[in-house]
């Protein structure tokens, strides 16, 4: 199909993530390794690993070979009664990533979903400890998890992407934002305290991203901040989710911003990067005391697609791979150099802070960019971003190169140049 034709089929019948019909799209032919390529011939480097998943790169090799292995044995078979090697291969190499600080999986279709499930297990869980009142999350502003109904009502109701949907979502509780990354001791535990004196008899659990908030504002803050959220809900006698969707499989240069840093969730959601960005799978991991004391013990939930086997098969090698830690030798090395380029622009007028943390770098203006301008110019570069708002950022696959990464960094300056102009 020409590349007008795909255009013009889109523009006219197809909805993006938040954007009217009819805006601005490239029609792709083919993406391999870093590179994603256009139908015009173009070739953009992945600067964003399609929203944060590809990290592997595309068609990675080892994934391309599990999926092939799976599709020609079983694609799909329903998860209500059945079982299969895929799921069983996958729980294992996840519980043994994660420590075996978990005893119960549960797989889902997407992040959002996770994130469903998991404020599904803690609101059973307050009803098998006996506490049916405990109906209300607690979270901090400039938070996201996800589009579905009950984690928009989790994402910040202000400042974040779900504000027109107002009374129709279950008003949860908000604390402040939390403070940056290197805040002072006394900040932190200001802040903590903020944050205890929010909780009450209604409080099911506290959900947070830890260490990096993504699209609520690819905000970081200190793993501090964390450990002392943990010790709240212990103190509170509730469960801590923690959404490491975005975070999990070393992208802050942790292999997870929770367990890295000493904090054990109650539960865990998982997703993006955990196929390594071949299909949408995701997961929530519960310790033996969540899936002990649910009540009913069952989980009130069942995706159609539950545990694909297709999926669990390429996820289970992505888990395989990143348990064999090459990454450990490749975020840092990626965020030195995000550091060294992206740092210059943090003295042009109109960019507000420059921040690096591990494969991800950030830059924030004082304004909303302009969308398609500061995208083609980054596409000038031969590099693809997504600019939202204020922020334009970058989140590599990890086999970029050193190479690549300087000239995402010529992309990423291009969109910011063009932004303040």
């Amino acid at each position: 199909m020409h590349a007008r034709d795909i255009a013009a089929i889109d523009a006219a019948h197809i909805w993006h993530p938040y954007a009217e019909p009819g805006q601005f799209t490239y029609p792709v032919a083919s993406a391999a390794g870093t590179s994603i390529r256009l139908v015009d011939g173009r070739v953009l480097i992945d600067a964003m690993s399609s929203w944060w998943a590809a990290a592997h790169g595309h068609s990675n090799p080892r994934l391309v070979a599990a999926a092939e292995s799976q599709i020609s044995t079983m694609s799909h078979v329903m998860f209500g009664g059945l079982t299969h090697e895929p799921a069983a291969m996958l729980t294992q190499r996840l519980l043994n990533l994660t420590g075996n600080n978990f005893s119960q999986v549960f797989y889902s279709d997407s992040g959002s979903v996770s994130v469903e499930v998991a404020m599904k297990m803690a609101l059973q869980y307050a009803i098998g400890q006996g506490h049916p009142e405990r109906t209300t999350f607690l979270t901090w502003r400039s938070g996201y998890h996800g589009d579905t109904f009950a984690t928009m009502s989790v994402c910040d109701p202000e400042g974040g992407m779900h504000a027109m949907w107002g009374d129709a979502l279950k008003p949860q509780v908000f604390a402040k934002a939390p403070p940056v990354r290197g805040a002072s001791a006394s900040e932190i535990a200001h802040y903590l305290e903020h944050l205890g004196s929010l909780i009450d008899e209604k409080i099911a659990g506290i959900i947070i991203e830890p260490v990096v908030q993504g699209a609520g504002g690819m905000r970081f803050h200190d793993a501090e901040l964390v450990q002392g959220v943990r010790k709240l809900c212990d103190d509170a006698g509730i469960p801590l989710i923690a959404d490491e969707i975005a975070t999990g499989f070393g992208r802050t240069g942790q292999l997870f911003t929770t367990l890295s840093n000493g904090v054990v969730p109650d539960i865990l959601c998982l997703g993006k990067a955990m196929t390594g960005g071949f299909m949408s799978l995701a997961a929530t991991l519960a310790t033996e005391t969540i899936a002990r004391g649910m009540e009913p013990k069952a989980l009130m939930h069942g995706p159609t697609f539950m545990a694909n086997p297709l999926a669990c098969a390429v996820a289970a090698e992505s888990v395989a791979m990143f348990a064999e830690g090459t990454w450990q030798m490749q975020v840092p090395r990626i965020a030195a150099e995000l550091e060294a380029g992206l740092r210059p622009l943090a003295s042009l007028p109109g960019v507000a802070d420059v921040r690096v943390l591990g494969a991800i770098g950030v830059v924030e203006l004082e304004h909303n960019a302009p969308m398609r301008e500061a995208t083609e110019a980054a596409m000038a570069q031969g590099v693809w971003i997504r600019p939202f708002g204020r922020l334009i950022y970058t989140m590599p696959p990890y086999i970029c190169t050193s190479e690549e990464i300087a000239q995402i960094c010529r992309g990423v300056a291009a969109a910011v140049k063009e932004s303040i102009a």
